[in-house]
């Protein structure tokens, strides 16, 4: 089974070239995606400050946005839901984000879940409004999804650079019916017809990069075993999303392996779609060993040296990552750029406005 796969991988690659050349000639031009993505997901702040929470750096208080904008964040990440309940990502919070954080030049990425709620390896629930719809229909209700948020944001003005078809989809998507790896041709039907939204959307406008987004940054063999398929399902898309999470998905060295084998066998740029890590002391880690303390300053140590590796991804070919997420409360509030008093942490301050990294 192996051996045929990977010769119908070759056939595929062969006939549906890399989008990898282009949008890297793109970036060098600066016509798209100019320089490495300082990216955060930003997708609660703007309930946050509608609550009163106001953020500082340097004790002086701001917008969110503006504190990252002026640290040389470059883009932010939004998530879409369906009918989101009690999270706030209806269409019209996002664009309502959308719409604030283009006004400070940040370039978008959109992050749709297709669900009602949290949708990631453990949770794909269909929309309550499509629970009752059968294959064919659910193709369409995802294509039509699409294609109408798309346009929402064209007429608004504030067309996203790039969509993530899905979010953390290793499992599939839309469970039962694209449940991985059970029904992989229905789960490649549903993905194609998100990519095809996106694409009916734009109107004459330029189709935003389409990323395929997996949680598995520093596993190769499920890496391997997700974009082979995809790929000999020809689900188009342009640049490879992973999430990184050192306390599930391994050591920065496992990291920096799959970066590379990535690259080297789908040769398509690499995006971290989500990373972060504690300020202080959580208990993801358990027993496991730990490459940096959880205070503010190991914190910082940490993404100085996820964003390394990322520049180091062989040919060129990683595109920058996205902090998971800046400003929270709750249970990641351990994870945020903030602390308790919303007071800018030491990790603001890695990437400075030409997204240098310092070293460590």
């Amino acid at each position: 089974m192996r051996s045929i796969l990977t010769s119908a991988l070759l056939i595929a690659l062969m006939l549906f070239p890399t989008a990898a050349g282009s949008l890297l000639a793109e970036d060098q031009a600066g016509a798209r995606t100019p320089g490495f993505i300082v990216g955060a997901d930003v997708s609660f702040l703007r309930e946050l400050e509608s609550k009163g929470i106001v953020f500082t750096d340097g004790g002086v208080a701001e917008p969110g946005l503006q504190i990252l904008r002026e640290h040389g964040y470059n883009w932010v990440r939004l998530r879409i839901m369906n009918e989101p309940t009690p999270l706030p990502n209806t269409l019209a919070y996002t664009l309502a984000e959308a719409k604030a954080a283009k006004a400070l030049g940040f370039r978008l990425l959109l992050d749709f879940h297709y669900s009602d709620n949290w949708a990631d390896p453990g949770h794909e629930a269909t929309p309550k409004a499509w629970a009752k719809l059968s294959h064919d229909e659910l193709v369409k209700a995802v294509f039509r999804f699409s294609k109408d948020t798309m346009t929402a944001f064209r007429e608004q003005g504030t067309m996203p650079d790039m969509v993530q078809v899905g979010n953390e989809i290793t499992s599939g998507m839309l469970w039962p019916d694209g449940k991985l790896p059970e029904r992989w041709d229905q789960f490649a039907e549903l993905l194609t017809a998100g990519v095809r939204g996106v694409e009916a959307g734009k109107g004459r406008m330029a189709r935003p990069v389409i990323m395929i987004h997996i949680d598995q940054g520093g596993n190769i063999e499920t890496t391997e075993w997700f974009f082979d398929h995809l790929i000999v399902n020809r689900v188009p898309f342009d640049v490879i999303g992973q999430s990184y999470y050192p306390w599930w998905q391994g050591s920065l060295e496992d990291l920096r392996k799959n970066l590379a084998f990535m690259a080297n066998r789908y040769k398509k740029p690499i995006v971290l779609a989500e990373t972060a890590y504690d300020w202080h002391k959580g208990e993801e880690f358990g027993s496991k060993k730990q490459e940096f303390a959880e205070t503010p300053e190991g914190q910082r140590d940490f993404l100085a040296a996820v964003a390394r590796v990322v520049r180091e991804t062989p040919g060129g070919l990683g595109m920058g990552l996205f902090w998971w997420e800046p400003m929270a409360e709750g249970e990641i509030e351990k994870r945020g750029m903030f602390d308790e008093k919303h007071s800018a942490l030491p990790v603001i301050d890695v990437l400075d406005p030409s997204a240098a990294v310092p070293k460590r």
